[in-house]
Formats: structure tokens, sequence, C-alpha cells
């Protein structure tokens, strides 16, 4: 089934490349191919535009000895893998447009295991309630088609998972994540219907957020504010993300693990809040009912 994941998963790169152009209106993806010496390759995607400030939209598709670190951590004596997937960043322009990022992946060995795993998180440079819940609610949908647990338990994963941990916040609202989607939990074909909804699912999420933000206007501390938190981000991405640590182990294309990282980011020592950013800043925790609750 590996061929025909892999396949889909190249035709999601594509869909989602297209409407990206369109909705930036100037920008255009540049692609790089590139070659893993010790088996597989990818496609790495990146478009600069009028909007769209830096994005990423890569597909890979690696195989061959399983690193030992790898390995190790399975528990599983010297084998091969197969590993493939799509992942997505997109850093805005205006700091009205949140960050958003999403990940659609699969895994197997030839000893026999596979899963699915990925996920989408936002980022808001600024918190507003009712993007957050309509973000929420459209992968509550997603999710309700495939389990009813799905969404409850994805998303407090996705809150545990993206949290700085040396700052004791949440890197955005969170959204959904998941891993270890295997034969124990459903049918493989189950699965991958349930990932590429997700997958499927990115267009229609960014879009409204796109359209809801791109136009507003913005001060200058506002873009301050906004590279800022940036920061957060790429603290968390060279951290404590496990996708960064898997492209290193394996000998990934260092340009492509790290697409997600801002083109700019500030570091300021003792920043000090007005009142609108530390609104923000109170909102960045775990367990908020985005769904249900509105108007924090």
């Amino acid at each position: 089934m590996k061929e025909q994941i892999q396949s889909q998963f190249m035709q999601l790169q594509d869909q989602i490349c297209a409407h990206l152009e369109a909705l930036d209106g100037v920008g255009k993806f540049r692609q790089d191919l590139w070659e893993r010496p010790k088996g597989g390759g990818g496609r790495t995607r990146i478009i600069t535009g009028q909007h769209i400030e830096k994005g990423g939209v890569n597909f890979s598709a690696v195989h061959g000895p399983m690193p030992q670190k790898i390995s190790d951590k399975l528990g599983l004596p010297e084998n091969k893998f197969f590993a493939t997937g799509v992942s997505i960043v997109l850093h805005p322009i205006n700091p009205h447009v949140p960050i958003i990022h999403m990940n659609v992946r699969y895994f197997e060995t030839d000893a026999g295991m596979w899963w699915f795993g990925g996920g989408i998180d936002l980022t808001p440079h600024f918190v507003d309630p009712e993007l957050a819940k309509d973000f929420h609610s459209r992968l509550k949908a997603v999710c309700d088609k495939h389990g009813a647990h799905y969404f409850k338990d994805f998303k407090k994963w996705a809150d545990d998972y993206f949290y700085v941990k040396h700052r004791k916040e949440t890197r955005g609202i969170g959204g959904i994540f998941f891993d270890r989607l295997d034969s124990s939990k459903g049918k493989q074909s189950e699965h991958f219907d349930f990932v590429m909804d997700v997958g499927r699912s990115f267009i229609p999420i960014y879009t409204h957020q796109f359209n809801e933000g791109f136009n507003k206007a913005y001060s200058d501390r506002e873009k301050k504010w906004q590279l800022y938190r940036r920061g957060r981000y790429v603290e968390f991405n060279l951290v404590w993300d496990r996708g960064t640590k898997f492209g290193l182990d394996t000998d990934g294309n260092i340009e492509s693990i790290l697409m997600s990282l801002p083109p700019q980011v500030e570091w300021t020592y003792r920043y000090e809040m007005n009142e609108k950013e530390q609104h923000t800043i109170d909102l960045l925790k775990k367990g908020i009912d985005w769904v249900s609750v509105f108007g924090l």
C-alpha cells in the first residue's frame, strides 16, 4: 500500500501548492528535487509572495537501513524502513494572519510495523477567539467522521505536544496531533482515509484564516510583536519538535528540514507587553475548549 500512500501524498502537495499560489496572487513555488544518499528523496517547494512571506510545502519518501538510534528507540533489531509524508509551514507578512503547520505521514519497517501520524496546529500572533473557534470546529468535523473520541484525544495530544516547556506556554492555540495509528487501532485503509481527510481540510481551514486577516492594517508595534512571537516558534522547532529530530537522525535534506523557520525573527530581552499582547499570552495554555467556549 505504500506506493498508493506515496502517490496520494504527492497529489496532496500539488493541490495545496496550486491553491496557495492562487491565494497569494503573486508568489510562485520554487521546487527543489533532492535525493537522500541512503535511499529516497523528495520535493521541497518554497514560496515567497505578496502575502506569504515564506511558506514551505514539502513532500518526502525516504527508505533504507534504519538508523541505530531509531531502532534502539523502537526496540527493533537491524532492519529497513520507509517513511513518506507532506509537511507545511506558512509564515505570513501580515501579523493578523496566523502561522499554520500541517503534517501527514506514514512509516513502516520490514519487521512488519507500520503507522500513520500527523495533525494541524495554528499559531496566531494575536489570538481571536472567534477564529480559534472556527479553526477547532472545522477540525472537530473532520475527526468526528472517523471516530467519536478522535477530536478530544487528538486536541489534548496537540496541547501537550505543541508546548514550549521552557517558556511554560503553548506554541499557539493547538489543533490536533496524532501518532502511531497502527493495526491495534484500526485498519490501514481506515487510518489512511482519516489522514487524507485531515490533509484535504487544510485548504478551507487556511483560506478562512487568511481571508479574515490579510487585508487588515497593522502598526510597526504589531509587526515587532509578530517577529518576537516567531522566536517562540523557532525555539519549539529546534528544541522540542520530533519531526526536526527525525529528519536530522535520518540524514534528510537539511534545507527541507529547516524550511519551517521564519525569514525574520527577533529575540527582545524582557519584552514589555501591552494589554493586547498580554491577552494573547494569557490564552496560550492547555485545555481551552475553543469549540464550546466563546468570548473569553
